[in-house]
């Protein structure tokens, strides 16, 4: 039977730790699942729910965006799945007598995992201004508020539009069409907080944006590097890849400065060996310093082009571009810089080098360990290098693999969800549907952070997602949304960011991935794109958590008519009644799409098309894939710092926090951790379960706190430090950016620790 909400907040500072996991799933991760499925949605609709999970003909989980294989399991989630779908399919309820019980002054007290286990929204909810209260409030009057402030704002750039990545392929395309009709292309989205460094770095060199492989090139690999990257809590199926990889002879090389119980050993829960031994996964570790990857992966090449026979000198005459550069650039590498910018031994790195020469087919796999710090975009092109040398782009069991972390935060994207559109999009966008659209580029987040912080900007829209416990810089932020004259966000549950509003605020709540969609024509389906470019369908098949929610497309479509008016000739009615109807334009926009509604009614789905995967064909600048230069950086300290990295618990989901336990860290009932190497620590003369502020340390010497967090001794890479976000994302200026990518450097955070008031 499920169990009602918590009433009072967790009490959070006092974390219980233990010894950390060398392995991950197993039983403990099916008895986790369950209990936590039970309390939320009960033991019926836990079984009907979670059958239905990533099936062909089921729905796509709400969580991260790994692919399916072929032939699926009858349970095909992993643990942290069942969490995401327990969550949106929970029977709690979040009414409007609950909003009437709870002011917003108290919604902001309360921690996001409180706000979180509350339940479901039910019900339209409107914020007047001065008022301390949500109340109940009509469709019709709360898209007649929206249209009001954007009608008085004195340009659509005042208007922005952001999007998280949950949201469907139709109720994007539809999005980014409303928001360039209304005349701005201010459409920032969560990429731009995560993988805007790898797309950034891969349409430079490779010439598309997104990973080049499949998951069967990933079983076709001799060898797959894992960097930056924590896939038994991030991506758990990932694990099952591996495991597959490493039956058919691949060997996994490990980049990270943690060690995690995923890439230590898989406890399969599908297979008797899983549920005993289980598999050991990583063949060789390098524990590197944070932001050193770059260095590494720039000594390898100089290492390969140095024995010769290494490079495929065919594939570099025939297919790039900048190589003579590139060469004398790593030439310039040495052991002694190296080492120092990894804190590696040079035996590990002379292993990893005779594991690469070995191997005639490499995956390179990566996360956010690579790209939130200020030299993510060199530090992904390096890698690229690293492929190009040896010929692994475009051939079966070879290529990159950026990881994206949330369920269609490609496809977003793909649709067109962008602050900086390609012209090509735009020419086709304005053939199909006869207007002009924008062609200044917008705001991306930090860059819409900053203008409503100085006034530019005055209405915030967001398509799901927790912006305000998502963006760095916390009390910037969170200053910069209070400016705004209307925050509107669409929803199904609670977070942190309905209760840090502009001057009026709308909660619109929406349709699940778990449930029936219901239109005039009949019941709808709506697509996803993986992070393979595997593009297929989503049903939901749960009774709606109320009668008064409606579908992204349908509140999209509904706004678009109130701000746009009865002339706007976009048949926005048609779209909302039958959603193959925005297939067949997307159809016609978006290249790939061709016979949209007829390639999707395949189970499965189908591949998007990929041009150096399919035909070595790279379309760059120069027709090539590139080599590139760039000076090699990394991460100095100042003494008696180290460096921080955010990252995520176990029993959590991006901002949404399901527990407040790591299992495979050790941490138990609490979140306000930080991990320390406990040499590190002895130097600091930081104790074992002693308290500390951390505090940050940045150029504009503004002084930026977070307080009260129990010391871990942890086995981190020496000089480096770890914590949960969204708790650190207050230490992470607003302005510590990635070149090129502007994405926040939340990997790389130089951080004093000062003794706390709560020791």
């Amino acid at each position: 039977m499920a169990t009602k909400p918590p009433q009072g907040d967790p009490v959070q500072d006092a974390p219980k730790v233990a010894e950390r996991k060398r392995a991950a799933a197993g039983l403990p991760a099916i008895g986790h699942t369950l209990r936590m499925a039970h309390q939320q949605m009960g033991v019926k609709r836990t079984a009907l729910t979670l059958l239905s999970v990533n099936q062909k003909d089921g729905f796509d989980c709400p969580g991260c965006a790994w692919p399916e294989p072929e032939h699926r399991h009858k349970a095909e989630f992993c643990e942290n799945g069942a969490k995401a779908v327990a969550e949106e399919a929970t029977l709690r309820r979040v009414t409007p007598e609950f909003f009437a019980a709870h002011p917003v002054s108290d919604l902001a007290r309360r921690s996001g995992y409180w706000l979180g286990q509350q339940g479901r929204l039910t019900h339209p909810m409107y914020l007047p201004e001065g008022a301390d209260h949500y109340e109940p409030v009509s469709w019709e009057r709360a898209f007649g508020i929206v249209a009001e402030e954007i009608a008085a704002l004195s340009s659509p750039d005042e208007a922005v539009f952001y999007t998280s990545g949950r949201t469907s392929n139709e109720a994007a395309f539809l999005y980014q069409l409303f928001a360039r009709k209304l005349g701005t292309n201010n459409l920032p989205d969560c990429s731009n907080m995560c993988h805007e460094s790898s797309g950034s770095a891969l349409s430079e060199t490779i010439g598309v944006g997104k990973g080049s492989v499949l998951l069967e090139d990933l079983y076709r690999a001799d060898l797959i590097v894992v960097a930056g990257q924590n896939p038994g809590t991030n991506h758990p199926r990932m694990l099952s890849a591996l495991e597959k990889a490493k039956a058919n002879g691949a060997r996994v090389v490990s980049v990270n400065p943690l060690p995690e119980a995923g890439l230590e050993r898989f406890k399969n829960p599908q297979t008797p060996k899983g549920l005993t031994a289980g598999t050991a996964l990583t063949d060789l570790f390098l524990q590197i310093r944070i932001g050193g990857d770059q260095a590494l992966f720039r000594l390898l090449n100089k290492l390969i082009l140095d024995t010769p026979g290494a490079v495929d000198e065919e594939f570099v005459r025939e297919h790039t571009h900048g190589f003579e550069e590139f060469a004398e650039a790593a030439s310039a590498a040495d052991w002694e810089s190296t080492l120092a910018a990894t804190g590696l031994a040079r035996e590990d790195v002379e292993r990893f080098r005779r594991m690469v020469l070995d191997s005639e087919r490499i995956v390179v796999c990566w996360a956010m360990g690579l790209t939130q710090h200020k030299h993510s975009v060199p530090m992904i092109r390096e890698i690229v290098n690293f492929l190009l040398l040896r010929g692994n782009i475009g051939r079966p069991g070879a290529g990159v693999c950026p990881v994206r972390g949330h369920s269609n935060v490609q496809g977003d994207r793909t649709m067109g969800i962008f602050e900086r559109p390609a012209p090509a999009f735009l020419d086709a966008l304005e053939r199909e549907f006869g207007f002009a659209p924008p062609r200044e580029h917008g705001y991306d987040v930090v860059r819409a952070i900053r203008a409503l912080r100085d006034g530019e900007a005055k209405v915030f829209f967001a398509m799901g997602g927790n912006f305000v416990s998502a963006s760095p810089d916390t009390e910037v932020t969170e200053a910069a949304m209070r400016r705004a004259r209307l925050t509107v966000h669409v929803s199904t549950k609670l977070n942190r960011s309905h209760a840090v509003t502009g001057a009026r605020a709308l909660i619109l709540p929406t349709l699940g991935r778990t449930e029936r969609d219901l239109q005039a024509s009949g019941e709808q389906f709506v697509t996803v794109e993986d992070s393979m470019g595997m593009v297929h369908a989503s049903r939901g098949r749960l009774e709606p958590a109320s009668g008064h929610l409606l579908s992204e497309p349908a509140i999209v479509c509904r706004l678009a008519r109130r701000v746009l008016g009865a002339d706007d000739d976009v048949p926005w009615e048609e779209f909302e009644k039958d959603y193959a109807t925005v297939r067949d334009r997307i159809a016609r926009v978006v290249p790939g799409f061709e016979d949209f509604n007829a390639r999707v009614a395949h189970p499965g789905g189908f591949a998007l098309p990929h041009a150096p995967r399919d035909e070595r064909r790279f379309p760059t600048a120069t027709g090539k894939a590139n080599f590139t230069a760039a000076p090699v950086e990394y991460p100095h300290l100042p003494e008696g710092r180290l460096l921080l990295q955010t990252l995520r618990s176990h029993d959590q989901y991006n901002t949404t926090i399901y527990g407040l336990d790591d299992r495979y860290r050790g941490i138990r009932n609490g979140r306000r951790v930080v991990l320390v190497n406990p040499d590190d620590a002895r130097e600091l003369k930081l104790a074992d379960g002693s308290y500390v502020d951390l505090v940050s340390e940045w150029k504009d010497g503004v002084e930026r706190r977070a307080p009260g967090f129990r010391v871990v001794h942890y086995p981190t890479a020496r000089g480096c430090a770890a914590a949960y976000y969204p708790e650190t994302n207050v230490l992470v200026p607003l302005d510590a950016t990635a070149d090129v990518s502007n994405t926040p450097a939340s990997k790389s955070v130089v951080v004093r620790l000062e003794q706390s008031a709560t020791d």
